[in-house]
């Protein structure tokens, strides 16, 4: 017909839909993390909207979605982190239990000492995942939810050992007397402070266990990322 011209099929334009749901999922999180972030009395919803580079109004936006999640709490213009987020931090724990115990087991089985994943929580050490091991005639008893500072301990020193340093520390009698304890840092999981090692009543060989020790920690990091 006069007037029209062909111009070969009509491509498909993209569907912006889930580009736009990404975008703003993306800033919701970064909102999120800008309320845990302020570390003296809750920001504004102004301090937020400079802080993500949003206006106002898309900061109002973004909370209602947050708020019905119990995320986050309004308390007129300023926002507080909710108590719905202990409820995911409830589920941390188990988690990473699941993901380090067989790599966990494997130490255990190695060395013949009981195996243990401990996070770093404040300025506490906590134990969130034992393995005993099975063909020992006598091991530590350490109980999951165990806790002591992280000054004190393989466990707990490892926490803070960098990369740049030497992989593994031991420790002996520092936590109960008698025992002996290697333990190397779990490295590269964005916002995780833990350390893998064991623990046992007989000397160990550093140089023959502190290498198992860093194995399984770098085993729990990959199960974790």
């Amino acid at each position: 017909m006069p007037g029209i011209r062909s111009t070969g099929p009509i491509a498909r334009q993209a569907n912006p839909a889930g580009k736009e749901s990404s975008l703003t999922l993306d800033r919701g999180l970064a909102l999120l993390q800008a309320v845990a972030d302020s570390d003296t009395e809750a920001p504004t919803i102004s301090d937020l909207a400079t802080a993500i580079g949003a206006s106002r109004a898309a900061i109002y936006r973004l909370l209602v979605p947050l708020q019905a999640r119990g995320l986050v709490r309004r308390e007129g213009s300023r926002v507080r982190l909710g108590l719905g987020l202990l409820q995911l931090a409830a589920k941390v724990a188990p988690q990473l239990r699941i993901a380090a115990l067989p790599a966990l087991r494997a130490l255990a089985e190695q060395v013949g000492a009981t195996a243990h994943l401990t996070v770093a929580d404040g300025d506490e050490a906590q134990a969130v995942a034992v393995v005993e091991p099975s063909w020992t005639a006598y091991h530590v008893a350490y109980r999951v939810g165990t806790r002591h500072a992280l000054h004190k301990g393989a466990s707990g020193k490892a926490i803070g050992l960098r990369s740049d340093e030497q992989g593994w520390i031991g420790t002996t009698g520092e936590l109960q007397h008698g025992a002996h304890g290697i333990a190397a840092p779990v490295l590269g999981v964005p916002g995780l402070r833990a350390s893998v090692g064991v623990v046992t009543f007989e000397p160990l060989d550093g140089s023959t266990v502190g290498p198992k020790v860093i194995a399984a920690a770098a085993a729990v990091a990959e199960a974790l990322k």
